[in-house]
């Protein structure tokens, strides 16, 4: 065995040494610095083919970045080039930037760059406005260009791509934002407002500015340092956000003193701006994104939405977790669940390559052959083409959380309610594993084993009968919880569970021996929200102790078959941590600021007309 793996491991090496060897051989190196309209320069990388020239001219495709674009220097090489290794070797001039204030970049950093319609001289610049500088440089300085240009980027890069759709250089032909950030009060550092905990140990990365460029991480000393491996407990001996030291953060101190959607974060947002797209956009996701899903599937509807009669617009999501469509794994898993052989290599292959072909290479005409929306069915593990997201056939169909704790389609005859008692003291893990509890950003999470949850008296389970059919749920989920609380505040968070039968086999490939997928509960979909911003992100409001109360919210966008001989199940409950923040559940103008005595228990109880809506795909 131990020959086995040291022969794997060579050729893993000895592949990494031939495409490194490759992209020098292959590519000439040139570093610019290039002007923005403001006088700040901007640190960019620009690999040329070497067999370019006046009759072999190329299309470029670029990425803008804060996370730098290193190697540094004209005579270092990176391992690859573009978004996939078939995109490399199909040769383009592909284009890699700091962005404004981070790295080898001068200018000051902000995070999610609020954006200043227009472009042109006088506009206060953005990162929209910076990517039609670029632009505009690259194409009248970088010899031997077609003169057409692409851009992707996954994550923050994503979003980059994403302002860089809003007044965009006419040279700009294709672009695909992936796992984009839209809204940062909805996406990665909260969701509906609740800040997601797990987050704390990436404030450094995002809350410390340079003093000048660097080709060094600056960061480095803010870093928490736990003493324990256990994530649960070092944040909850944390006690209240408002014992977190972190000295010197910007992005801190604008974080705990903007608890509400106000001016700072709807200035942040991308998504408001994503009008007059008028080129081809290819947005993707996956399904299991623990860090980005609101962004993509937000940010293809409101294209869809705004630029109905422009341009090209599709949305891809796979089986993935945050970005791993970019990487060939061989085996397709997220957690413990396994989807298939070498889906990231047909992702690259069969969708993402045809696009950019198309688009940089091709006619441009809009008829790649891909459809409006190409979506993986995370239950029959499959790929489907739609012509529209959501399908149009879909019907939507109401779930209720019957007090028998039954799923189901009848609104219940008389009036109940489930109770629980929510302690935050003892909040619900929102996963078994704490070695993933201390990482940079969750990951496994999302399709992990529920089965630990439903066992707890301060989680409610509602679940249908076996299945004697196929369901396939195919669209969008809407919780409408009627609850009421003990306290003056709450979180609710509703996870949509598919339970395997008992008698479901491990599948080959299982990462963790001692799991077993008989009577698996696995997680489809899950959502939290704040109930202080039940009515209103903008102005929070308190619960009035005992009364009925509505709490609609959504969850994202779900494809997913719960096949025959399974179970659809519900799991309501109130704290999910460190996922996110523990609520006091009394109400306190701002929980960042909340002290250690305001966290109390609070029994809360769910009404028996609570539904959730979905769309069912016959």
């Amino acid at each position: 065995m131990k020959r086995l793996l040291l022969f794997l491991l060579l050729i893993q090496l000895q592949t990494f040494a031939q495409e490194k060897n490759w992209v020098a051989e292959n590519y000439n190196k040139f570093v610019y610095k290039i002007p923005m309209q403001d006088g700040v320069l901007l640190y960019t990388h620009v690999y040329v083919p070497k067999d370019a020239s006046e009759t072999q001219k190329y299309p470029m495709m670029m990425q803008r970045t804060c996370y730098s674009v290193a190697p540094y220097g004209e005579n270092a090489f990176p391992t690859s080039l573009g978004p996939s290794p078939h995109l490399m070797r199909d040769k383009y001039i592909f284009v890699y930037q700091d962005v404004r204030g981070r790295w080898m970049s001068e200018g000051k950093w902000t995070n999610m760059t609020p954006n200043n319609p227009g472009n042109g001289k006088g506009i206060i610049p953005d990162e929209s406005s910076d990517t039609y500088d670029t632009i505009d440089w690259l194409v009248k300085n970088v010899p031997f260009n077609t003169g057409k240009i692409g851009q992707w980027g996954i994550s923050y890069p994503g979003f980059y791509t994403a302002a860089g759709l809003v007044d965009a250089h006419p040279a700009l032909k294709a672009s695909s934002p992936q796992a984009p950030i839209g809204d940062f009060f909805f996406d990665d550092f909260h969701h509906n407002g609740a800040f997601i905990q797990a987050y704390l140990f990436t404030f450094p990365v995002f809350g410390k500015q340079t003093t000048e460029p660097t080709s060094q991480a600056w960061y480095n000393e803010q870093m928490l340092k736990p003493k324990t491996k256990d994530g649960y407990q070092y944040h909850l001996d944390l006690g209240s956000l408002k014992n977190v030291e972190y000295k010197d953060n910007f992005y801190w101190q604008e974080t705990i003193d903007h608890p509400n959607y106000d001016e700072f974060w709807k200035k942040r947002s991308i998504i408001p701006h994503l009008k007059n797209v008028n080129h081809a956009v290819m947005t993707v996701g996956g399904w299991f994104d623990a860090e980005d899903l609101y962004g993509p599937l937000t940010i293809y509807k409101t294209i869809e939405k705004n630029n109905a009669s422009k341009g090209y617009n599709t949305l891809v999501m796979g089986p993935f977790g945050h970005g791993r469509w970019s990487r060939e794994t061989g085996h397709t898993l997220h957690s413990n669940i396994y989807f298939g052989d070498s889906v990231a290599t047909f992702y690259q292959k069969n969708i993402e390559m045809k696009f950019f072909t198309h688009f940089l290479k091709g006619a441009g005409d809009g008829t790649t052959g891909l459809p409006e929306a190409y979506l993986f069915d995370t239950g029959k593990k499959s790929w489907k083409e739609f012509d529209k997201w959501p399908a149009k056939e879909a019907r939507k169909v109401s779930f209720y959380l019957d007090n028998s704790g039954k799923l189901s389609k009848t609104a219940p005859a008389k009036p109940g309610f489930t109770a629980f008692v929510s302690d935050p003291l003892k909040p619900v893990p929102y996963t078994e594993d704490n070695t993933t509890t201390i990482a940079f950003t969750p990951f496994s999470y999302m399709s992990e084993d529920q089965r630990f949850a439903a066992r707890r008296p301060d989680v409610l389970v509602f679940q249908t009968d076996i299945l004697t059919e196929d369901v396939t749920l195919a669209g969008e989920i809407m919780a409408k919880l009627k609850v009421s609380t003990t306290g003056s505040d709450a979180d609710w968070v509703v996870k949509l569970i598919d339970v395997y039968p008992g008698d479901e086999p491990n599948h080959p490939y299982m990462p963790n021996k001692s799991i077993i997928l008989s009577n698996y509960h696995q997680m489809v979909r899950s959502e939290a929200m704040r109930g202080r911003f039940r009515n209103s992100f903008e102005e929070p409001k308190a619960f009035v102790p005992n009364q009925k109360t509505n709490v609609n919210f959504a969850l994202q966008d779900v494809f997913h078959t719960f096949k025959k001989g399974h179970r659809i199940q519900i799991q309501v409950q109130s704290t999910w941590f460190p996922l996110i923040d523990r609520n006091p559940q009394k109400f306190v103008p701002n929980i960042y600021k909340a002290n250690d005595s305001d966290f109390i228990k609070a029994t809360h109880k769910v009404f028996s007309d609570s539904s959730i809506e979905v769309q069912i795909l016959d």
